[in-house]
């Protein structure tokens, strides 16, 4: 997850209401007879998960008798796979992050996955809950992800406490010219809500509020209340008219690539970075996103990855065979681990990985305080407006006033 972009897909007004069970039973899922469904599956996953995913399908296939084709949509898949849907020329199973869920149940696009008590306790429980949607489960998770700082040991030996502790380091590092920047976090020209929000959360902001039941209630909405404008004010505080530590010039094109020129001592990314820190031989560790002194603990989002059952697909008992009994087993988890180290929502295979692998750990700890990234449809208003918003603030736009418009932009959206 690099960087979210506005809007993702207009929402249709019209809500489709989710069909079938949220697979509560104790009983296996169902096998129903693949061979009967037509003999064809479709599969549409970006271009890491499509090599990896490619000598599954075949052997799903060839135990199953079936053909199974697995395309790679290198852009745009979630908008491509809701037009598709309702053109009818879709998928039967799609690979994508859980906050598409909200958007993609709202235009019809997929269904629940029915797996059984046993299978859903194999995972992670996060994991679990951010495929769960409106008391259903709509996906089968296979990774984890959040942000974490990673850091130069050679120039910072130690992790720093607070954000002011980074500060005061990244600026001794700069007067001793061992670096140009004081930190890499992606801002961009269009500012980026994922990337920004664990000093967000720390400085006392909010997204959404939580109903009785726990889920985001978009009635309740954050931005543009006081307490987040107070919070974009210390962001403000760090600012190119700040202490010039967040810039818009630090985007999603250059943040790591900085990092690992040795231009800046931290990165706050997530674990696709760690390939190109590593590649460039840099000496690193990770730990938790340092927040305000004084204020609360950074919350960096918690994504996850899944697989979705396409509801418009031509081979829905096919597709539902694939993703409830064959993407719950670890040899495939370990296999997409190993196209893109993200940690294993799986648990079983997460013990696989985790004894070579260090960072998973530390980035699961990283993670620990973290918020399920919000599934519902109104998070698609979020993204643009507070993200420019942030890119206004960090250039040095009034917080108060730039922070309330975007809340009656977002509001307005949802509404």
């Amino acid at each position: 997850m690099r960087i979210r972009t506005a809007g993702v897909v207009a929402l249709f007004a019209l809500a489709l209401a989710a069909s079938g069970c949220g697979g509560d039973s104790d009983k296996p899922a169902a096998k129903e007879s693949p061979k009967a469904a037509g003999g064809k599956l479709v599969i549409w996953a970006d271009d890491k998960r499509t090599a990896a995913l490619k000598p599954f399908a075949e052997k799903f296939g060839t135990e199953n008798g079936v053909t199974v084709e697995v395309q790679a949509v290198s852009k745009d898949l979630q908008t491509n796979f809701v037009t598709a849907s309702q053109q009818g020329s879709g998928p039967d199973v799609v690979v994508g992050a859980h906050d598409w869920i909200g958007n993609l149940v709202q235009n019809g696009a997929i269904e629940p996955v029915q797996l059984a008590a046993a299978q859903k306790s194999a995972f992670n429980e996060t994991a679990i809950k951010a495929v769960t949607f409106n008391g259903q489960l709509f996906g089968v998770p296979y990774a984890q992800e959040n942000l974490a700082l990673i850091r130069n040991t050679e120039l910072a030996p130690e992790a720093p406490k607070t954000i002011e502790d980074l500060v005061a380091s990244g600026k001794k590092l700069k007067a001793e010219k061992k670096a140009t920047e004081t930190l890499c976090l992606q801002v961009g020209q269009n500012g980026d809500a994922y990337h920004i929000y664990p000093l967000y959360t720390s400085a006392g902001g909010y997204l959404f509020g939580t109903a009785a039941n726990g889920d985001y209630d978009p009635k309740d909405l954050g931005v543009g209340k006081p307490a987040s404008i107070e919070a974009f004010k210390k962001i403000g505080a760090l600012g190119e008219k700040g202490e010039g530590v967040l810039k818009r010039s630090i985007a999603d094109t250059n943040s790591i690539a900085t990092f690992t020129g040795k231009k800046c001592a931290y990165l706050v990314s997530g674990p696709w970075a760690v390939a190109d820190v590593k590649k460039a031989n840099i000496k690193y560790d990770i730990s938790a996103i340092p927040g305000f002194a004084g204020g609360k603990e950074a919350q960096p989002f918690v994504g996850v990855q899944a697989f979705y059952v396409a509801a418009k697909g031509k081979n829905k008992a096919l597709a539902q065979e694939f993703v409830a009994n064959y993407t719950t087993t670890p040899e495939l988890a370990v296999a997409l681990y190993n196209a893109e180290p993200r940690p294993p929502a799986l648990t079983a295979a997460l013990d696989q990985v985790k004894g070579s692998d260090p960072d998973l750990a530390k980035f699961q700890e990283a993670g620990r305080n973290g918020q399920v990234l919000p599934a519902i449809p109104a998070m698609a208003a979020i993204w643009d407006p507070f993200g420019k918003a942030e890119a206004a603030v960090i250039g040095g736009a009034d917080p108060t006033s730039t922070i309330t418009a975007a809340g009656k932009t977002i509001s307005g959206q949802i509404k």
